[in-house]
């Protein structure tokens, strides 16, 4: 009876949730590069057999390497098909900077609402659910900042998680550089979750593993219509200690609109360069004491 571990377990949802033929090219490489080591197991019914006199090995050794070629290959073709995936999204990106767009891209913990933000913000229909990994394609449309009088380029991007396998960073890269070129990180927070100091962590962990760890952020604390009248902040726009920077901190609800324009309003004002508003403000204290 074969046993999943918690890496073929998330690549079983991946491969569930990839929609695009890019998603499922990571997915693959993912699965293959996960596959190649561990041939020796999932073999170990054909073991080698000793045969005549100096003579060792066997069809369980053969079959090994046969696999092992064949899952060598597989790789290489899906990183060569990722390659021409990498240089379209390079163009596309230069068409961008000719234009001189504004990149935004959404970042978080997976499941903190980030489609459902990005549908809220720019009217798309990308897909949304209460699972894990629901979103693994990137996508990505113009948002329009009235306040700013210009448009800017809103990217979703795949959601993290705790202790995020290096093979599935390495094979999403192609994804995840939307985060590393983007001018302002959109840094999406589950707020109902009591577990948001450790989440935030894994975030900044993988953002630093990626290069993406100077690009300048906004934490967005998503969910705000399922706190109780206790939990709910006294004011929806302050600060957060990020890693020893006070971040812009602004609590929404991407289901209800509610937050939505001052989120609109803090996008205006950085896209403009304008100054940053330095707000004093308290949200779960005795969370904010656990992550410190």
């Amino acid at each position: 009876m074969p046993v999943n571990d918690r890496t073929l377990l998330i690549l079983e949802i991946f491969a569930q949730r990839a929609r695009s033929h890019e998603g499922k090219l990571q997915v693959e490489l993912a699965r293959m590069q996960y596959l190649s080591t561990r041939l020796v197991r999932r073999w170990s019914h054909l073991e080698r057999q000793s045969g005549g006199i100096g003579m060792r090995g066997g069809p369980g050794e053969s079959q090994i390497e046969l696999d092992r070629r064949m899952i060598g290959d597989n790789i290489k073709k899906i990183k060569e098909r990722l390659v021409k995936v990498k240089r379209q999204r390079q163009t596309q990106r230069r068409q961008r900077e000719r234009r001189d767009a504004f990149n935004i891209s959404l970042v978080g913990y997976t499941n903190a609402g980030k489609s459902t933000l990005f549908n809220a913000l720019v009217k798309a229909r990308a897909y949304a659910a209460d699972q894990l990994f629901a979103t693994l394609d990137t996508t990505t449309r113009q948002l329009y900042l009235g306040e700013a009088g210009r448009s800017v380029s809103l990217s979703d991007t795949v959601g993290f998680i705790r202790d995020l396998p290096h093979g599935l960073i390495d094979a999403f890269q192609a994804t995840l550089q939307e985060a590393v070129d983007a001018d302002l990180l959109l840094h999406v927070v589950d707020a109902a979750s009591p577990n948001f100091p450790e989440q935030i962590a894994e975030v900044q962990r993988v953002l630093g593993e990626i290069g993406a760890a100077d690009i300048p952020q906004v934490l967005v604390f998503n969910k705000l219509d399922v706190l109780d009248a206790e939990r709910r902040p006294r004011q929806l726009e302050d600060t957060f200690d990020l890693d020893g920077v006070q971040t812009p901190r602004i609590f929404l609800s991407a289901k209800n609109g509610e937050g939505l324009q001052a989120l609109r309003q803090q996008l205006a004002r950085m896209v403009s360069g304008g100054a940053l508003p330095a707000q004093d403000g308290e949200y779960f204290p005795e969370s904010r004491e656990a992550a410190s």
